[in-house]
């Protein structure tokens, strides 16, 4: 559901396969492509191939699905029919490792602050179902500071199985010294001991005070 020069850009400037629809297509033509991307991407993974979906958005997705799926006769908040979510999930959800197969990971955006309440019960639907969570912030982006996210929002599940207990701890220091900040004031900080290191480690020793 992206304005076609967009769809030209990607395609010219990402290095993989770029499957779009674009905004003046039906909501059928948005739900057969992404049950096409799926189903594609199943079964690369069943080829022990590692399949990574860039999809952008779950909320057009949903919305999508909500203008095709057959009445339920319950609506939710928003106007969403509550069986418009279940295809969506499952998409969402199909992303996993396989044992002695290939893997499938899912990175998906979600609107928010839209002033939809629809795009508000997609987000609430979805949030917390992922295994990490990237909150951009607004303000950040307005004041050309990138990456423009919003650090204490943001954050990882089961971390403790990604790193080694020491680079832990310094993470958990780096939290508490960054929480009274404001998210602007936290990535300006981030970003001045970012140029002045070269390496992770190093970064989070300049990070303990």
């Amino acid at each position: 559901d992206e304005r076609p020069e967009e769809v030209t850009d990607m395609q010219r400037s990402v290095r993989g396969e770029v499957i779009s629809s674009t905004f003046d297509e039906p909501p059928t033509r948005h739900v057969q492509v992404a049950d096409m991307v799926i189903e594609k991407a199943k079964r690369l993974v069943e080829h022990k191939r590692d399949v990574v979906i860039l999809l952008d958005s779950i909320t057009r997705l949903a919305r999508a699905h909500n203008a095709v799926v057959p009445p339920s006769g319950k609506i939710l908040s928003g106007g969403i029919d509550s069986n418009a979510l279940q295809r969506p999930k499952r998409f969402f959800g199909a992303a996993r490792n396989i044992e002695e197969g290939g893997s499938l990971t899912i990175i998906a955006t979600a609107l928010i602050d839209t002033g939809s309440r629809m795009d508000d019960v997609i987000f609430e639907e979805f949030k917390g179902t992922g295994n990490s969570e990237i909150h951009l912030d607004r303000r950040l982006s307005d004041k050309r500071l990138f990456p423009s996210i919003d650090l204490q929002r943001s954050g990882t599940r089961k971390e403790e199985l990604l790193l080694s207990k020491e680079d832990l701890n310094r993470i958990w220091v780096m939290r508490r010294v960054l929480n009274p900040l404001s998210p602007v004031e936290q990535m300006e900080v981030v970003l001045e001991r970012l140029s002045k290191t070269k390496t992770n480690a190093e970064f989070l020793a300049s990070m303990q005070t």
